[in-house]
């Protein structure tokens, strides 16, 4: 099972166990609150409604810094905090018809400050987290004000804060790793205009060349002349068509103009890859080329030999015990088709949980290309890194 097909299923766990606890405990107000009379039944009904009126809030999973969490919770806290005062006000002091307080509300009122400081608005949430922890805290005050009572309001006022802690934890891990992959995609977009600027000089240059010496051997022999503007012509169509490919793939305007360039090294460098990695690892691995892999587009051919790259790595850091891994590169008219796999027996999660930005990064690089990418456990074990590049939509962009 896949990492956010694990995730889904754990999101729905939590879901089924929480609309469990709130049917029990919406069973106990029913068995421990039954109405004695009509302001009692019509008391039930008011707990059993904010009840339900706060499973909308908790049960799904909302977009991040959303308004409308918030601002509902806000006049739901409100909506409790009333009922909690009127019974205190026209009680006189008996309580008789409110010997439950309502513990499904109190649970589903613990569940939306775990969910406003998950996912609210970032000005909003606190005072909708504030105010439903005060509705929380009052609710015990429905059936009187003895000192149990009171430390019964104290108890929930430390669930609903351990709930705002976890949710805020929860934030701040996810806004972490946010960052983190925002800043691998932002080094994969400069590394995209280092590799493109390289490519671009190396032609221009070229051209540049050609243009000075058809200039001087066009009276001698006018028949050179056509042979160079072909080669210009070549050369300025692949440099447009490199730039057309890759211009939303730009440097961050905020990078230093002077960063250092990095030199192409495309799918025809492999093997001198394969004897470095040979060199120092104990697992030796082996090249299979299928097809004439020169005359790639230069961001497919860069981004292959990356994948082959970040194979290596993967196996070099986390398959010691593998005894071979077997690197495929193969060429069709349509697709450039790249695996590394290796024989590995030690137990892997996918690289992108945790820290895996490598493969996260790798990834965001080739689908910007119109491919496609998969890691994960070979069928015969070991594990294995499938990347996909088309080549005519390359050439036609």
């Amino acid at each position: 099972m896949s990492t956010p097909d694990l995730r889904r299923w754990w999101v729905r766990l939590a879901q089924a166990a929480g609309l469990l606890a709130m049917g029990l405990l919406a069973l106990f107000d029913l068995r421990f609150g039954a109405p004695e009379s009509l302001a009692a039944l019509l008391f039930l009904l008011v707990r059993m409604g904010l009840a339900v009126a706060t499973v909308p809030l908790w049960l799904p999973v909302h977009r991040l810094g959303s308004r409308l969490l918030p601002l509902a919770a806000l006049g739901l806290a409100v909506v409790s905090l009333a009922v909690t005062a009127a019974v205190v006000l026209f009680s006189n002091g008996s309580y008789l018809f409110s010997s439950s307080w309502g513990l499904a509300e109190s649970a589903g009122l613990i569940g939306v400050v775990f969910v406003v400081t998950r996912w609210g608005a970032p000005r909003l949430a606190p005072w909708a987290a504030v105010a439903v922890g005060l509705a929380v805290a009052a609710l015990p005050l429905r059936s009187g004000t003895e000192s149990l009572l009171v430390i019964f309001g104290l108890l929930q006022v430390l669930a609903a804060a351990g709930a705002a802690g976890v949710g805020l934890y929860l934030r701040i891990v996810a806004a972490g790793r946010e960052r983190a992959i925002a800043l691998v995609r932002a080094e994969q977009r400069a590394e995209f205009a280092r590799d493109l600027h390289d490519f671009i000089a190396h032609h221009v240059t070229g051209i540049v060349v050609q243009a000075q010496g058809a200039r001087f051997v066009a009276e001698q022999d006018p028949q050179r002349v056509i042979v160079a503007l072909a080669q210009i012509e070549r050369a300025g169509a692949e440099t447009m068509a490199s730039m057309r490919r890759m211009v939303g793939i730009l440097r961050d305007p905020d990078a230093p103009p002077d960063a250092p360039l990095a030199p192409l090294a495309g799918v025809t460098e492999l093997e001198p890859l394969l004897t470095g990695f040979n060199g120092t690892a104990n697992t030796p691995a082996h090249l299979h080329v299928d097809g004439d892999l020169h005359g790639l587009p230069v961001e497919v051919s860069t981004s292959a030999y990356r994948v082959v790259m970040e194979g290596l790595t993967n196996t070099r850091q986390h398959a010691p015990d593998a005894r071979s891994v077997h690197v495929a590169v193969r060429r069709t008219p349509d697709w450039l088709l790249v695996r590394v796999a290796d024989d590995g027996a030690s137990p892997r999660t996918a690289p992108a949980r945790g820290h895996g930005f490598g493969l996260i990064g790798l990834t965001e690089r080739v689908r910007a290309l119109g491919g496609t990418i998969t890691a994960g456990p070979g069928v015969a074990g070991g594990w294995v890194l499938d990347a996909a590049f088309p080549l005519r939509v390359a050439v036609a962009r």
